[in-house]
Parts: C-alpha cells; sequence; structure tokens
C-alpha cells in the first residue's frame, strides 16, 4: 500500500471511534469520491492547507448497533487496520478519554489522546446519537521517542435512522499526522481511506455480540 495512502488510513480508522455535527453540503463541500452506498466530500480548513472530509454512507444495521462498535474501542486493535494500542484514560456518563497508537507501514508509529463527547436523543424511527471529539493529548500518557504524537485532530460520528433497520452515517475528520508527511499526499488519500473505515465498520455490525436488544 502506497505511503499516502497508508498513513492517512491509519489516522482515519483509528480516530473513527470518535465525533462535531456534520455540516451541510453546500457549507463549502466538493464532492471527492461518489459509490453507491458512500460520498467522500472535502472542503477548505480555516488556517491550515490540509483539507476536512466528510464522508455519508449507510451501513445496514440499527444505530444501536452501528454505535456499540463505534464506542467498542478495546476490540480496535483486532478489526481496524493498523492500530495496535486503544485504552480508555477515563469516562463520564456522557464523555470518555481514550488513548490509541496506530501503527502504519513505512512511516513509524503515531499515537494520541482524544476527548470524546457522546449525545443521544429518540427520533422517528428509533434513536440519533453524535460523537464528537478533540485531541486531549494532556489528559494522556507522556510522549515516547520513536513515536509521533498526533497533536491536531478532531471530528464527527452522527447516527441517523435510516429505516429497515438501517442508518444513515455521516463520519467528519480533520487530523495532521504530523511527521512531516506532504499535504498533498495526506490531502489526496481519502478515497481510499475512508471507505476502508466504513467496509471495517459494516463487516464488525454483522457480529451477534453487537445485536443485543
Amino acid at each position: 500500500m502506497p505511503l499516502r495512502v497508508s498513513l492517512y488510513l491509519a489516522l482515519v480508522v483509528a480516530l473513527g471511534f470518535t465525533s462535531a455535527q456534520a455540516a451541510d453540503n453546500s457549507d463549502g463541500w466538493t464532492e471527492a469520491n461518489h459509490t453507491d452506498n458512500l460520498t467522500v466530500y472535502t472542503r477548505p480548513h480555516e488556517g491550515s492547507s490540509l483539507r476536512e472530509c466528510k464522508a455519508i454512507g449507510i451501513i445496514d444495521a440499527d444505530t444501536t448497533v452501528v454505535k456499540r462498535v463505534i464506542d467498542d474501542t478495546a476490540e480496535y486493535p483486532k478489526f481496524m487496520p493498523y492500530v495496535v494500542e486503544s485504552k480508555t484514560i477515563s469516562r463520564t456518563a456522557d464523555s470518555r478519554v481514550g488513548y490509541q497508537r496506530i501503527s502504519p507501514p513505512m512511516v513509524g508509529d503515531r499515537d494520541y489522546t482524544v476527548r470524546v463527547r457522546c449525545e443521544s436523543k429518540p427520533c422517528a424511527g428509533g434513536m440519533t446519537y453524535c460523537n464528537r471529539w478533540e485531541v486531549a493529548n494532556d489528559l494522556g500518557p507522556a510522549e515516547v521517542k520513536g513515536v509521533t504524537r498526533v497533536k491536531v485532530t478532531q471530528g464527527s460520528w452522527v447516527l441517523e435512522p435510516a429505516g429497515s433497520g438501517k442508518t444513515k452515517a455521516t463520519y467528519t475528520i480533520f487530523s495532521d499526522s504530523g511527521g512531516g508527511i506532504p499535504t498533498f499526499l495526506l490531502n489526496s488519500a481519502n478515497k481510499t481511506a475512508i471507505p476502508k473505515l466504513f467496509d471495517a465498520i459494516r463487516k464488525q455490525c454483522t457480529l451477534p455480540k453487537y445485536q443485543g436488544k
């Protein structure tokens, strides 16, 4: 896998456990990639040459099931590519602080700590969930020699019922991986990275342990 894809994929996937409410398509977003069940958009991010990404896709599972998968960060090393360590540092009723380390090929390990704020509300057809994250490295482990600390990351998951046991998932992310990776390489990688993230979540949603009641 090319360096530009492997690194950005690792960051996109690993940060998938967290989530701001997605902006409207007219708010500066332009379509970057489209398939039958997923559309990826990008837009400029103020004060940075890196672009913000948003993806909207349908997942064949109820919103509660998708929410359980996204929240199951302890399992990330088993099903999310490149995640080698994932742990919860603290938790409250509506938020948590979590640390992750990823190990993409060729570019070296990265790590970060984020604070995730969780919201939910009843809606027609079930429940809507929104997880929002922002970097919180001061609440996690100290930097380790040989591991690049990701110092800029923010984003969201918004999960809405889409009828017949389906979920409309809206994912946003803005992140700078650090380590001197050229901006144009990171900006070009979302077409591959985000679809792989959705594929990983779709597969995990089929496991019986997430079905519950």
